[in-house]
């Protein structure tokens, strides 16, 4: 079997795993919205509008929500793969003709595509909340969240490969994504944050993934795109080559 085919194959058997588990899709979209209903609520009127006085506060977290659906659906997206080892498939993945890269690819792209999916639901909110959507400011959107999705379901295959268990896999990924997306600009302005805090924050990739989907939507001008899409996609490559190095490592060590 080709490399190709092989991904093909497992990516269908992925995309038809995941759409059958409708609790998972409607818990990645739902909470990110509670979340933002609380901060939009509690801190619009305070703090006015932000992004350089583009927009409001409530239209500013939207793409961070984005985000978060996207980080929920490839954490959803990583679990499977200790699931796969549980039940066999795995090994039987790996045993086979199959390139080791075609295991890796087919879980990061229909992770990703789905993760696309429901964080385009999120977005759809601009519009009702003043922003003006155009077909390609919607499509750098996407291309923003796609390296998002990318990179984490890479790293979360490498990180589902060293842990054995779901529970301890959503731990360290909460432990470590969490503070990551806080630390973003995903629901404040890093231009207003202190000192050491946007210091932080512009060494996290978030940070910039967040600032090329804003430069897209017109939301925000604190950042220079082409070094935000340049970060951006590196995020994604370095990821990706992660989580696909580590199957394919895997693979030649058995």
């Amino acid at each position: 079997m080709s490399g190709t085919s092989a991904m093909m194959a497992l990516s269908r058997r992925e995309l038809i795993r995941q759409v059958r588990q409708p609790s998972r899709v409607v818990a990645s979209i739902v909470t990110p919205l509670m979340i933002w209903l609380f901060i939009a609520g509690g801190f619009s009127s305070a703090m006015g509008d932000v992004g350089g006085g583009r927009s409001s506060l409530t239209a500013y977290t939207i793409p961070g929500m984005a985000s978060l659906t996207v980080m929920f659906a490839s954490i959803f997206a990583a679990i499977s793969l200790i699931q796969d080892r549980h039940d066999g498939v795995l090994r039987a993945a790996l045993v086979s003709p199959a390139p080791g890269w075609s295991i890796g690819l087919s879980k990061i792209g229909a992770g990703s595509l789905l993760a696309m999916g429901q964080a385009i639901i999120v977005l759809l909110a601009l519009p009702f909340l003043g922003v003006t959507l155009t077909p390609v400011g919607v499509l750098g959107a996407v291309l923003a969240l796609a390296c998002v999705s990318v990179a984490l379901i890479g790293i979360g295959l490498a990180m589902a490969w060293i842990v054995d268990s779901t529970q301890g896999f959503h731990g360290v990924m909460n432990a470590l994504l969490m503070p990551m997306w806080l630390l973003s600009g995903a629901v404040f302005p890093v231009e207003e944050a202190a000192g050491w805090l946007r210091v932080v924050a512009l060494a996290n990739p978030l940070t910039w993934c967040h600032a090329a989907m804003r430069s897209s939507l017109g939301m925000s001008e604190s950042f220079t795109p082409e070094i935000a899409w340049g970060v951006s996609i590196a995020f994604a490559a370095a990821g990706a080559m992660l989580g696909i190095w580590t199957i394919s490592r895997s693979r030649r060590s058995r």
